[in-house]
This record gives C-alpha cells, structure tokens and sequence, in this order.
C-alpha cells in the first residue's frame, strides 16, 4: 500500500510536467510535420482563413530536387561541413589543453578559468565580436603591418570561393559509398571478434552498395535537369573558427576530468615499463577516453545542427556563402511567409539532430543499465 502510495504521489508531481512536455513540445513537432505536408504559403498564407491542403511529400521532393532551392542544397553541404570542423576542431584543441593542464602547471586555476570562458558566452556575442576580429579590412587581417609586413586581404567570412566540388547528381552514389565504408568496418570489427557469421551478413549488403554506386547510378533518374555543383564555401571558416573558440573550453574540460580520472597507478606503472608520455597518452590515457570522446562527439554534432544565431550575428541572414538549414528556415517562413516550406526545413533540422541524440541517449541508459546491474 505504501509503495503504491508513494508512485501515485510521484506521478502527480509529475503529470504537469508531463501534460506540458505533450503538449509545447511534441504537440508543436506534431503540428509542424502536419503543416510541413501541407500548401500553406503558396496562395495567401497571410490571410485569415487560409486555404490549407495536404499534399503529402512535395515539399521535400522540393526542395531535394527542384531546381529553384539550390540554396538548400548548398546549406545542408555547409551544415555538413560546421559539424566536421566544429567537432575535429574543438575535440583536438580541447585534448591538447587538457593535456597542459593534466600536467599541473602554475596557475591551472586561472588557465581553465580563460579557457572555460567561452562556453560562458552567448552565440550573439560570439558572433559579434569574431565578426570585429574577422572584417576584411581590420581584425586579423591588419596584424602583420605590425611588423611591417603587407595587411591580409582573405575575406573570412564573405569569400565567394569554393574548394571540395561535386555534382549533385551523385549525391546516391556518395551516400551509397560511406554506408558501404561505415558497413566493411563494422564488418572487419566482427571479423576480429570473431563473429565470422555476423562478419559475412554485414559485408554482404556493403558489397551491393559498392555494386549499385558504380554500375547502377546509370539506371537512376537524375534528380536535376542540369549538372549543379556544390562545395565547401570559404566563408564558412570563419564562423568554423568561432564556434571552436567557444566550444574547446567544453571539451578540455571534458577531458581533463577524465584524465584526472585515471589512477595514478596506471601512470606510475607505464612509466615502469618504459614508457614516455607521448605513449603513456596514446596507449593509456586515449583508449580511457573513448566514452567521454563519444559523447562530446555527440553533444557538438548536435550544437553545429543548432548555429543559427552565430550565424545571423556573425554573417547576417543574407550571406548564402555562409548559410545553414536553420537560417534558410527563418528566411523562408518569416520573410518569404511560406510556411509549409519553412516547416519541411525544420523537420528535416529535427531529424538530423535526432540522428545524434537517439545514439547518446541508447548508450546512456545502457551505460546506466551496466552499472545497475
């Protein structure tokens, strides 16, 4: 009786909780992907009583294949390339500020005070002050006429330069490629575990895929009319480098914990074997690691799926060289009041960052369910 007491008061404190969760969350992702299947925006989306009709997925087909949304294209390559960046470039400084640190030197303190600091910021006033730092004709731009060297002319963040191109139209091809990349690993993963059987059933669909890009493209309706290129946009390197200033400090801090985590037996003992740091962290310390890896992978995926407003501060709305999904959803439903549109942009946005959230989530509650148990 006392335990069905104490679960039907806990219940309670949490049905309001819950009934809001419903309702201001997924209540509003529900009606976004309905307003996403629908018209609205292309009569008058400002009227009263607008004409709304489902029309199923054309939205999307839309804006994958319609000639008139490159923009969207080109945004989702750029998003693409924010999280490559965003991720290698904040896991590789944060580790080697960790690694400083880890070894204790004077004023640690006020060390990760100055690189934690960052993170304290918001995205506007990030985005602010690197577009001081970064304006072409001041900023770091002016630096080497400090000493007598010409000033820099490289647009940071308004370059219309392209590196990285490809059509498009082999976007099935590419997509084909990296699961079948991502399906040999796992594959070669089972194959040293010894699950030679799991080993083959992987392979085998990887081999199909390897088939179907090089000879089966052929047999695929093109998506576009015409040839359309895509890249990496230099412009994107400034905001890159910004978002990395910020995020770091999170993931020295990240590490630090988890090599001050470490015990010091298993220091003292490498060093008894003959090891030197270099190894110590490459053999030790790294493969420790990996859990905190993971999820800082994770978290930053997610956050660069999230730019919008380092973006508008630091580039503004109108700079397609440095677009994004989310800034294109804002341009699209607030300003060209084609809500529909705007709304297959967001759950497109939703389900990328589902894509991050749903693994972190799955090896948390089984990481939970280890200790548990």
């Amino acid at each position: 009786m006392h335990i069905t007491r104490d679960r039907i008061t806990a219940f309670s404190v949490l049905l309001p909780s819950l009934i809001l969760i419903a309702v201001f969350v997924y209540g509003f992702i529900g009606q976004t992907i309905y307003i996403s299947l629908t018209d609205w925006g292309r009569g008058a989306a400002l009227a009263v009583h607008p004409q709304i009709h489902l029309i199923g997925f054309d939205n999307y087909r839309q804006l994958f294949t319609s000639f008139l949304h490159g923009r969207f294209r080109q945004d989702l390559v750029n998003a693409f390339f924010y999280t490559v960046f965003l991720v290698l470039g904040s896991l590789t400084l944060g580790l080697f500020l960790a690694i400083l640190l880890d070894r204790e030197p004077r004023g640690e303190g006020i060390f990760r005070t100055i690189f934690l600091y960052p993170m304290s910021l918001s995205f506007v006033v990030t985005g602010t002050i690197w577009r001081w730092l970064l304006a072409p004709e001041g900023g770091v731009n002016i630096l080497p006429s400090f000493i007598g060297l010409p000033s820099g002319h490289f647009r940071w963040i308004s370059s219309r330069g392209q590196i990285l191109t490809f059509d498009w139209q082999s976007i099935p091809a590419i997509t084909a490629t990296v699961v079948a990349l991502v399906l040999v690993f796992l594959a070669i993963r089972s194959w040293k575990r010894g699950t030679h059987k799991r080993a083959f059933v992987v392979a085998a669909p990887a081999l199909i895929l390897v088939l179907w890009a090089v000879f089966g493209q052929r047999m695929v309706p093109q998506m576009l009319p015409i040839p359309e290129k895509h890249g990496f946009n230099l412009a994107t390197i400034g905001v890159t480098l910004a978002a990395i200033w910020q995020f770091s400090g999170y993931t020295m801090a990240l590490y630090l914990a988890g090599l001050r985590g470490i015990p010091v037996e298993l220091h003292e003992v490498a060093r008894l074997d003959g090891a030197n740091d270099i190894q110590y962290y490459t053999r030790v310390a790294f493969p420790i690691l990996k859990p905190i890896t993971l999820s800082a992978v994770i978290i930053l995926a997610h956050i660069s799926l999230k730019m919008f407003a380092l973006i508008f501060a630091m580039a503004g709305p109108d700079n397609a060289a440095t677009g994004h999904p989310s800034v294109l959803m804002y341009l699209t439903t607030f300003r060209g009041n084609k809500f529909a549109l705007g709304a297959s942009i967001a759950v497109i946005l939703f389900l990328l960052v589902a894509l991050f959230i749903i693994p972190y989530l799955v090896s948390s509650f089984r990481e939970q369910r280890r200790r548990a148990s």
